[in-house]
């Protein structure tokens, strides 16, 4: 057995990985992917999300070969293939899966500032893959097409995600924005006769809220990091999706109100900050010596 200098047992990097937040969120998503493949009718999502996986793999393989470091392994291509995969229709066709997550990682590496990615890379692969090749989505991977007592498993796995990569704050201000909204559009009586509010509350609409607000608004290199920041965008991402919800329906809504607030992230982390601002101003006040 390995043991480090103290004589304590050294750690497998396998065990080091889990306990990163990235380590962390893959293993809960596989959990979850392999918890819906229960489903026998979701079988063939799992050849979907293998395809996405692989891809994720390749591409960011290649990337690296051409950027350096090549990078073996991509966690964060991973991630995004399980996303893709779990909501992805389990009877679209692999290549579709392809597709999709090709698109998201060439966001990922094209769309950058300050060296992160500008947009949820699944969610606009996704929203690409909705508008252009009106992909099937439901969403399989967010338990959707289990009996409805396992939403619990997803909101045991998600809070455990959110509460590993500190954004409380972003989520409860996305989930109480949502269903806010959602009652009043129920009480006016707003919204489209053929998507109700009534019907986002229903399976699979309802998990697939639940699972972009644990798994996708929570994308630590396209959301804030400060808590008052996290808070206007989860509010920001909710009015969004729910104004497009209201006078569009469809399946892109969501999207929508992510790739929006994605941007307005990325638009805030250009400014300066307070403490640059000041700083040049002290020393233009100094007197020369």
């Amino acid at each position: 057995m390995n043991a480090n200098i103290e004589g304590r047992p050294s750690q497998s990097p396998f065990s080091k990985f889990l306990k990163t937040p990235k380590g962390f969120v893959l293993a809960v998503l596989i959990l979850l992917t392999l918890l819906s493949a229960l489903n026998v009718q979701e079988h063939h999502g799992l050849v979907n999300t293998a395809a996405a996986m692989v891809t994720a793999l390749v591409f960011d393989f290649t990337v690296g070969l051409l950027r350096r470091p090549i990078r073996w392994f991509s966690d964060g291509g991973v991630i995004t293939g399980l996303i893709v995969g779990g909501i992805l229709s389990a009877t679209a066709p692999w290549y579709a899966a392809v597709i999709t997550t090709a698109i998201a990682l060439a966001s990922k590496h094209l769309l950058k500032t300050k060296r992160k990615p500008i947009f949820n890379p699944a969610a606009l692969g996704l929203l690409i893959a909705t508008v252009v090749f009106s992909s099937g989505q439901s969403w399989w991977g967010s338990l959707s097409m289990l009996p409805g007592f396992s939403v619990i498993f997803l909101l045991l796995g998600g809070f455990l995600v959110v509460r590993r990569v500190n954004k409380l704050p972003l989520v409860f201000a996305f989930l109480g924005t949502y269903f806010a909204l959602l009652l009043i559009m129920a009480l006016l009586h707003l919204g489209l006769p053929s998507d109700t509010p009534a019907d986002a509350l229903r399976v699979p609409f309802i998990n697939s809220a639940l699972f972009l607000a644990f798994f996708m608004i929570t994308d630590p290199p396209t959301s804030p990091a400060k808590y008052k920041h996290q808070v206007y965008f989860g509010i920001m991402s909710a009015a969004i999706s729910i104004v497009v919800f209201a006078t569009q329906g469809g399946l892109a809504y969501l999207y929508i109100g992510l790739l929006v607030s994605n941007g307005w992230k990325a638009w805030i982390s250009r400014k300066p900050s307070e403490s640059q601002v000041r700083v040049p101003s002290l020393r233009t006040s100094q007197p020369e010596r």
